[in-house]
């Protein structure tokens, strides 16, 4: 086909999407690789996507069509997930290994995903073994659509900060490390913010005096929660993981890993004094630190910015767990419900079951690993979401073999694949209960919850008096400090294989994560998409029949 009939069919299509009244399509095509990366000033191997680390900013807008063909140019397999896209009825596209076959290396895949009704800051990664803490990751926003406002004036320009601690041994060698059974990977080597931990030649950013420019902040790291500031300017949060808050002023933020926050921030400060973005370590007792350079636009001559940093946060969890409690949702703003939660009070909703989560590690046949409820997940050969469709899982995995609320106080640990079976709409509280010494951060695919309650102690149904029952921040992923439990609710109407993971990776790595099923026993459309027609296969589903597709 010549370019000019290309062209034209390529228009006709693009008119019939319009007369049906299809959202938009975005396109991007990735090519995945290893480059030499020095995020600490070190040369080392980095995962890049398109020859860049981080990854190409993935820009979208409400109910847009995302495909994304990715091509595997490692020399392992390979997956990519979206943290905090909520995929609704479509956990096929989620990109875990309980729910997608890997992409062998020298081949592709294309993902197609749709932002239902849902704005806000989040990112992508690697989400095979510990691919992420060598890089992979990216910013991915999903813009509001023009028709809903936004409870704030349209910035200047917008910017993503991508924060996390670093190693400089890559994924492989943390792997192995992590194989052996006997070592952690230990502490970090070091922060890096945008691939960097000390500023560069050119500032990362520039401003024009008296603009106001908003900033998406991720923690995109392996394991340390860190604390976020800006030299000499104050932050107004507007939103974390696709909620608009109160507006509040900050003048640091804690961003534990795997979340992402949204501020403002108004050049009103000297524009011939260059300032410093900083982000360091919290609760652990190495301080670790990461700057970079923002620059105003001014003819003026620039003087460095000031050696000495902005202020520490506070020691203790107080200042922390305070801060968190000052987190809220703006009733007041029209923005992209994520589902239907945001359609009646929560907190006046009754609660159809409540499931705990305890969090522990021990020795399982000489090697250390990490379980929810006693449980140590494991990925099977064959995803659990492929084995469930075609209806292979004998062999593969069980339902339910962890209980809901079960305190391993013996510190007995069972290795097998961690699946929990629930009803399909049932309104949970699920509390994640931490008695260790370390800070603990949980995400929970396909779902946004609100996020009603940190305390400290152990959690009992007397500490429900404590709730926020009326604007807690909607979000999916939530901290939980040592010694303390964190309360959410949620109504589980989003069918599909759902992953609940800690975003330590080491803990993950080694089995603190389990996956949610819900299924509806009409194999609707309505409920569920059906499996995609390029959808990989692996393991005990080749060659095995396709079952019949969804209806209508």
């Amino acid at each position: 086909m010549d370019r000019i009939a290309y062209l034209f069919v390529l228009v006709l299509c693009l008119a019939a999407r319009s007369i049906n009244g299809e959202d938009p399509y975005l396109y991007f095509t990735w090519n995945v690789t290893y480059g030499t990366i020095s995020p600490l000033g070190v040369p080392q191997q980095g995962i890049l996507v398109n020859g860049q680390f981080p990854g190409p900013n993935l820009n979208t807008t409400s109910n847009n069509n995302v495909i994304v063909n990715v091509f595997n140019g490692l020399d392992q397999p390979l997956l990519f997930t979206w943290q905090g896209i909520q995929q609704r009825k479509n956990s096929w596209q989620d990109g875990m290994p309980g729910t997608n076959c890997p992409i062998p290396p020298g081949a592709n895949f294309t993902y197609h995903f749709q932002p239902k009704d849902q704005i806000g800051s989040f990112f992508y990664f690697p989400s095979i073994d510990l691919q992420r803490s060598s890089g992979g990751f990216g910013g991915l926003r999903v813009n509001s659509r023009q028709l809903i406002p936004v409870p704030f004036d349209q910035p200047e320009d917008d910017y993503t900060v991508l924060i996390g601690d670093w190693f400089s041994k890559g994924h492989v060698a943390l792997k192995k490390i992590l194989d052996s059974g006997v070592h952690s990977i230990g502490v970090p080597d070091g922060v890096i913010i945008n691939g960097k931990s000390a500023p560069q030649d050119k500032p990362l950013f520039t401003m024009k005096p008296g603009k106001t420019y908003r900033y998406r902040i991720c923690n995109t790291g392996v394991k340390t929660s860190l604390n976020f500031r800006i030299q000499g300017h104050d932050m107004k949060l507007v939103e974390i993981e696709g909620s608009h808050t109160v507006q509040n002023i900050y003048d640091s933020l804690d961003i534990h890993v795997g979340q992402c926050y949204s501020v403002l921030v108004t050049a009103n400060q000297d524009p011939t004094q260059d300032y410093l973005m900083v982000a360091s370590t919290r609760f652990i007792k190495k301080l670790l630190t990461a700057t970079r350079t923002i620059s105003y636009e001014t003819p003026s001559p620039k003087l460095p910015p000031s050696i000495k940093l902005p202020h520490e946060p506070p020691l203790g969890l107080d200042w922390s767990i305070n801060q968190f409690r000052s987190f809220r949702w703006n009733l007041t703003a029209s923005a992209a419900r994520p589902n239907p939660q945001g359609s009646y009070h929560y907190g006046d909703k009754a609660i159809d079951k409540t499931i705990r989560i305890f969090n522990s590690g021990g020795v399982v046949n000489g090697k250390h690993r990490y379980a929810i409820n006693g449980i140590s997940h494991v990925d099977p050969e064959t995803p659990v979401k492929l084995a469930e469709y075609f209806g292979v899982m004998k062999g593969v995995f069980e339902y339910n073999v962890m209980g809901d609320g079960v305190d391993p106080g013996n510190g007995s640990i069972t290795l097998q694949p961690n699946v929990f079976n629930e009803k399909y709409r049932d309104y949970v509280e699920i509390v994640f209960e931490n008695q260790e010494k370390s800070i603990q951060s949980w995400h929970l695919d396909g779902y946004s919850f609100f996020a009603v309650a940190i305390g400290t102690g152990k959690w009992a149904p007397e500490k429900r008096a404590s709730y926020n029952r009326l604007d807690a921040v909607s979000r999916n992923t939530i901290q939980v400090y040592p010694g303390t439990w964190t309360a959410i609710l949620l109504t589980l109407d989003n069918a599909g294989m759902w992953n609940l993971r800690s975003e330590n990776l080491e803990r993950s790595y080694l089995g603190e994560q389990m996956y949610i099923n819900l299924k509806t026993p009409e194999n609707s459309l309505r409920d569920e998409y059906d499996i995609p027609a390029n959808a990989l296969l692996c393991g005990a589903v080749v060659g095995v029949p396709k079952p019949q597709p969804y209806h209508q």
